[in-house]
Formats: C-alpha cells, sequence, structure tokens
C-alpha cells in the first residue's frame, strides 16, 4: 500500500526530533479515554490508513507517529458521558526513551513538514507475519504496549515486532467492517480490539476497535 505522510522536524535543546503524520486528516477517527478502557471509532479509510501508519511504527524506531484526532466529530448523536474525553495519539519505538512531558512543547515547534509517500506491505501481506501466541505469554517477552497519557494524548510505546503483528487488527476492520454492517442490520457491530489476555499489554489499557459507517456531518 501507497502511505501518503508528512515529516516534521523539531528541536528541543540540542535533540532533534522526528514526527511523522499522516498527509490528510483522519476526519473519521476517534480514541476516546474511558478511565479503565479505550475505546477507537474508524471508517474503512481511516483504520486503512492507521494500520499503515502502525507498520511504518514498526519499521521508524526512530521516530514519533502522531496521530491528530482529538478534534474529530463524534460518530454518536448523542454527547459524550462527562468522564469522556478525545485524545490524539502517538506511537513510538520503546529505544528512544522518549518522556511524554516533553510532547507539548514538540508539537508547539512543528511546521508544516514537508509531504512523502512511503510504500509498506498491504493489508493482504497481513497474514505473512507469523505469531507465536504461546511466547507472547512467557515472563521474558519484552515485546508489550506501554501506555502514558499527557497533553490529551495518548502513547503508545512498544517493539518493532509488536507493532507489526498488532497491524492487522485495524487491517481487518477496513476489510470486513463495510461488508458487515450491511448484512447484520440488527446487530451493526464489527470490533476487534487488544485485549488483555493476547498477551501485547504491558503498562497498558485494553483498547477496543469499532467500524462505523455513520458519522456526523
Amino acid at each position: 500500500m501507497k502511505l501518503p505522510i508528512t515529516i516534521h522536524q523539531a528541536q528541543l535543546g540540542s535533540t532533534k526530533f522526528k514526527v511523522i503524520r499522516p498527509a490528510r486528516p483522519l476526519v473519521h477517527a476517534v480514541l476516546n479515554d474511558h478511565d479503565r478502557h479505550l475505546d477507537a471509532y474508524l471508517d474503512q479509510d481511516a483504520a486503512q490508513r492507521i494500520g499503515g501508519l502502525w507498520k511504518l511504527a514498526a519499521s521508524s524506531p526512530r521516530s514519533l507517529v502522531h496521530l491528530p484526532m482529538r478534534g474529530n466529530r463524534s460518530p454518536f448523536h448523542e454527547p459524550p458521558e462527562d468522564s469522556t474525553r478525545q485524545l490524539d495519539l502517538v506511537l513510538l519505538h520503546h529505544s528512544l526513551q522518549f518522556a511524554p512531558s516533553r510532547w507539548k512543547e514538540i508539537r508547539r515547534r512543528l511546521g508544516p513538514g514537508r509531504q512523502q509517500t512511503v510504500t509498506l506491505p498491504g493489508p493482504e501481506h497481513t497474514g505473512e507475519v507469523v505469531i507465536d501466541h504461546e511466547s507472547r505469554h512467557y515472563q521474558e517477552n519484552r515485546d508489550l504496549f506501554h501506555q502514558h497519557l499527557h497533553a490529551e494524548t495518548l502513547f503508545m510505546t512498544g517493539s518493532a515486532k509488536v507493532f507489526r503483528e498488532t497491524a492487522r487488527h485495524f487491517f481487518d476492520v477496513a476489510l470486513n467492517g463495510p461488508g458487515y454492517v450491511p448484512v447484520h442490520p440488527s446487530y451493526p457491530h464489527f470490533c476487534t480490539e487488544f485485549h488483555s489476555n493476547d498477551g501485547v499489554l504491558g503498562d497498558a489499557r485494553e483498547i477496543h476497535i469499532e467500524y462505523r459507517d455513520q458519522w456526523e456531518s
């Protein structure tokens, strides 16, 4: 798949940071913080591109992959619960040892950036990733996601392996959500999730990912 991105550079003191964003806004994408868990609502385009950005995070260990979403309209007509807040998302490799407290300053310094198109394995190749489910539950497993919350942004920190293996969740939603909803009118709910029993979450909450084809205009 070809993924248009924008590459930004920011400098804090003597340290330079590379920030990658999708070239086009992820209009129909919302990430909600529900305290004990997280909910993501995506249309087909957003799910497809986030799957690509997930793979890009696996192959870009020196970059911060930023998905701006917190200003997007909700797919629901009713107002959110008082305890719910929308978040942006940043994907990063654990080797960066990035302090989320620096993010607000970096975000403020980002300019227009330069556009580029990267070529990544598409959703048709997700089956080629061989996952050793048993090893995920070994005590020695270090291929885990850890989460931090700062400046209305969720930071997903993990290894290249865990990003590569879990991109399939988003491609699954993009490939199967649009066909599922029309033929299940009584329960038009297609979803997947990062579950605590999957062996990919360390210090991290579960994320429920749901396909939505109806959005507020």
